[in-house]
């Protein structure tokens, strides 16, 4: 059983034993030892964001991704007391975005 989320909608797919007994036709693709992000993380070293950061799990790239960007962005860059307090707005916006 495989459950797969697809813009607020959950998929169920019901795999069979013979689905299993085919091997699989995955390629692993080598690594680029030439990106400029490769194992940067979630900051470059010049405190910059990482929207290529595989642990942002496709959130910057994704249908909200202009607001997703636009609320972290704020947040890290807050010099607030209260750290992202003055991304209200911004973060409220995701929200919509994403309830919709």
């Amino acid at each position: 059983l495989l459950v797969s989320s697809m813009v607020g909608k959950d998929r169920i797919i019901f795999a069979t034993k013979e689905d299993h007994e085919t091997p699989s036709s995955a390629e692993l693709v080598a690594d680029d030892p030439d990106d400029p992000y490769e194992e940067q993380g979630l900051i470059l070293p010049n405190g910059d964001i990482n929207w290529n950061c595989p642990c942002l799990g496709g959130m910057a790239s994704g249908p909200c991704g202009e607001q997703f960007k636009s609320a972290f962005s704020c947040f890290h860059y807050s010099t607030e007391e209260i750290k992202g307090s003055d991304c209200v707005d911004q973060f409220r916006a995701m929200q919509e975005c994403m309830q919709k």
